[in-house]
């Protein structure tokens, strides 16, 4: 917990109350070998999550769309190898985290003092256009799944340019079997990355409030990936909440610009790495180091700006730690989250209004969606790992290493 914490945000954070609605560390685990219980390189460990207050996570399994050709294994295989470093950790480091399937075991894992981690998928391409992948998906543990990147989709389009005539204008008679699916199953639904008239659809299509997990506000920085006023007021009307994202291009346009030009320059196209992931560490530590820092001020201006549109029970976090190459100064990684219940201290809000933004806004819709009348909600809170089909395993590095699994 950083030492220039007001008393009252050390006491918030010891409470653990952050749920982050996104982080994608998987990767590093994955392809790095990174042992996430303990300090490691990145945005994100147990040890800094805990001296932050981070009290729940959501692991999200985000897949390169290279991934799609039959020649990389599909989609799916890689999900799988993903979502099997989340359970590997669990069984690492049992006293530490817990998997969290439904408000019961948020609970449960609360009271261990223990981080709830929640697997999430980032990108309906995972699913591979079937729904009983999706099932397959949340019998391994996930609960929370945004359902289109930046690729368009047969069945959804996203916030990007470039869809062909292929893709439908929002959620498609199949899109919406996705959503009602989910809300039976117990699954969060996430509209991040959705465009517009698909953030719509879903809106109307879901019998469970939504989450636009990792979002700007469009009215403080035009970008893409930002929700505008309108879709603000549509999540509040709904139950839903938009987790504000910690990426310094959603955020401020300079920024924006200032690392567009770092991208060009010499130095950046000269990094490289042993795969994706390790050049993708690379370049976020020349971003980091080179950039002009920007302040967790920007932070809080998106979250004063979310409040003031839809209301202090409709605003959360979601970081995107380890999905991003660059942090505003003072969120440099898990550790930091106090900083932000100071910031909005700061600004009047009330300590129990910091609390709902730093977690408990996220929570509720956790357990709305994972809740009575769900199959999420039949799940008992010693449910583990090995009952999922997890045992315990030799991570896939090094499997890849002994030469007893292919590179995906």
């Amino acid at each position: 917990m950083p030492d220039l914490l007001s008393p009252s945000a050390r006491r918030i954070v010891a409470g653990l109350p952050v749920f982050d609605a996104h982080a994608d560390s998987l990767q590093r685990a994955l392809d790095l070998g990174h042992d996430l219980g303990r300090a490691t390189p990145g945005h994100f460990d147990l040890e800094r999550g805990r001296r932050g207050g981070l009290g729940a996570l959501v692991f999200v399994a985000w897949v390169d769309p290279s991934y799609i050709a039959p020649e990389r294994g599909g989609a799916r295989r890689r999900t799988e190898a993903l979502l099997a470093e989340f359970h590997r950790l669990i069984e690492r480091h049992p006293d530490a985290v817990r998997w969290a399937g439904n408000g019961a075991m948020l609970d449960a894992a609360r009271e261990a003092r223990c981080l709830a981690g929640i697997p999430g998928i980032e990108g309906g391409h995972s699913i591979e256009g079937r729904i009983d992948v999706l099932e397959a998906f949340f019998e391994r543990g996930v609960r929370v799944m945004t359902l289109v990147w930046n690729n368009h989709l047969a069945w959804i389009r996203s916030c990007q340019p470039g869809a062909g005539p292929e893709v439908p204008a929002g959620l498609s008679d199949f899109g919406r079997e996705v959503v009602r699916t989910m809300n039976a199953l117990g699954m969060v639904v996430d509209v991040s990355h959705a465009g517009v008239r698909s953030f719509h659809d879903v809106l109307a299509t879901s019998s469970k409030p939504v989450i636009a997990s990792h979002s700007g506000c469009m009215a403080q920085s035009e970008h893409p990936r930002n929700l505008t006023d309108d879709q603000l007021r549509a999540l509040r009307d709904t139950g839903g909440v938009v987790g504000i994202v910690f990426c310094t291009p959603f955020l401020d346009a300079a920024a924006r610009a200032e690392e567009t030009r770092l991208r060009e320059s010499e130095a950046y196209r000269a990094l490289t790495g042993e795969n994706a992931t390790a050049l993708f560490c690379a370049q976020a530590a020349f971003l980091q180091r080179e950039a002009r820092p920007l302040p967790i001020a920007r932070v809080l201006e998106h979250i004063v700006h979310a409040v003031d549109v839809c209301g202090v029970d409709h605003v959360g976090l979601g970081s995107d730690y380890d999905g991003i190459q660059r942090t505003p100064q003072g969120l440099e990684d898990a550790s930091c989250y106090g900083n932000l219940a100071d910031g909005l201290l700061a600004r009047g809000f009330a300590e129990a209004d910091v609390v709902k933004i730093l977690g408990g806004n996220m929570e509720r819709v956790f357990r709305a969606a994972t809740g009575p009348g769900t199959r999420a909600f039949q799940y008992g809170p010693a449910t583990n790992s090995s009952q999922l089909g997890f045992g315990p395993r030799s991570s896939a590095l090094e499997r890849r290493r002994a030469g007893a699994e292919p590179e995906l």
